[in-house]
């Protein structure tokens, strides 16, 4: 019996071990070239605007793995497998300390001492703009601000495993989307934005990323608008929105934060950033076609990005009012024609 029963042990500790050797150890898989990324994390990260479902200007952290790019805060995280994304940059910019805090210890300073600590009062913030699709395809651009030394970790990290990411041009690659509804279903209200393009004038990406996200939430809140379609988003069924938006950089000039805060009044004309770009808005029915001259200029002692939702801001007014105008001339009955729409119908609104 005791022979018997050290069989039967003996056999159940073999099969215990061949099983074990024969199932491989849960690794995590490595990058889309097959190069194995170190982990890392880097702190004292904010997530300045674009990531879904994640509260903008949120610290947290990064990590890099062979998975991805993973951000998480305090609201939670999120990761991005490097498959999807697009484009990694960085930048820089000099912004005033403590920000929206800074401005108001300098007004307690007396006879004009807050200008004069303006020129001290400040610090360079590394950016670092991350643009990918998300699971349905939709394109997204985040934007970060962190630590120098760890923005060039995140770019070297990023190039190992998406080589083609060491080509500069992302975005500017991706054609701006063609309304094509046959064999779909048009979306009434809805309106699909296309990525701004930028050939004609130099932009950070940091700029580029935060004017399309505002785009995309400002449009969200105007009257009438229905799904905000990004670029590359995609549905269960055919889904043709029944407008689009394109945006086209015409030029960028880049302005100083700190310098018009340490100027005073003067502040107010120079070293502003300034946007020029045009709007172009078109239906999927071809009634309607229009493209809009819009600018846009960060004056005084605001923070030079607050650019982007300026542009969103009148864009937004611009969509809501040629959309009321487009839907006051459609036809009253279903089989009425729609009386065309003349270009003089669609003017820029009062901004």
């Amino acid at each position: 019996m005791k022979i018997t029963n050290f069989a039967v042990l003996l056999l159940s500790v073999t099969t215990t071990m061949a099983i074990a050797q024969s199932t491989p150890s849960a690794q995590p898989a490595l990058a889309s070239t097959g190069v194995s990324i170190a982990p890392w994390t880097g702190q004292n990260v904010q997530h300045a605007y674009g990531l879904p479902e994640l509260k903008p200007k949120a610290k947290g952290s990064i990590t890099v793995d062979n998975n991805g790019f993973t951000f998480t805060g305090k609201s939670g995280l999120y990761a991005i497998p490097w498959a999807e994304i697009t484009a990694i940059s960085s930048g820089n910019e000099r912004v005033e300390l403590w920000g929206t805090k800074g401005r108001i210890v300098r007004m307690l300073i007396p006879n004009g001492g807050g200008i004069a600590a303006a020129a001290v009062m400040h610090h360079k913030v590394n950016e670092l703009t991350v643009e990918f699709h998300d699971k349905r395809g939709a394109y997204h651009a985040a934007v970060f601000f962190l630590p120098g030394v760890d923005a060039e970790h995140v770019l070297k990290s990023s190039t190992l495993a998406v080589p083609s990411l060491k080509d500069p041009v992302a975005v500017a690659s991706l054609d701006s989307p063609v309304l094509s509804c046959e064999g779909a279903t048009v979306v009434t209200g809805a309106v699909l934005v296309s990525p701004p393009t930028w050939t004609q004038s130099d932009v950070p990406a940091a700029y580029r990323a935060s004017v399309y996200e505002h785009i995309i939430d400002r449009l969200q809140k105007v009257q009438g608008v229905g799904h905000v379609y990004r670029a590359g988003e995609s549905g269960v069924q055919p889904m043709c929105p029944q407008f689009t938006v394109a945006i086209s950089i015409v030029s960028f000039k880049p302005g100083n934060q700190v310098v018009r805060a340490s100027t005073g009044p003067i502040g107010f004309f120079a070293n502003t950033t300034q946007m020029v770009f045009n709007a172009t808005i078109t239906d999927a029915s071809g009634r309607l076609n229009k493209t809009v001259l819009l600018k846009a200029t960060v004056r005084g002692e605001s923070e030079s990005l607050t650019i982007a939702d300026g542009v969103a801001k009148k864009l937004a007014k611009l969509y809501a009012t040629n959309l009321k105008t487009f839907n006051a001339s459609a036809p009253v009955n279903p089989g009425t024609a729609p009386r065309p729409l003349q270009a003089s119908a669609f003017q820029s609104p009062q901004l």
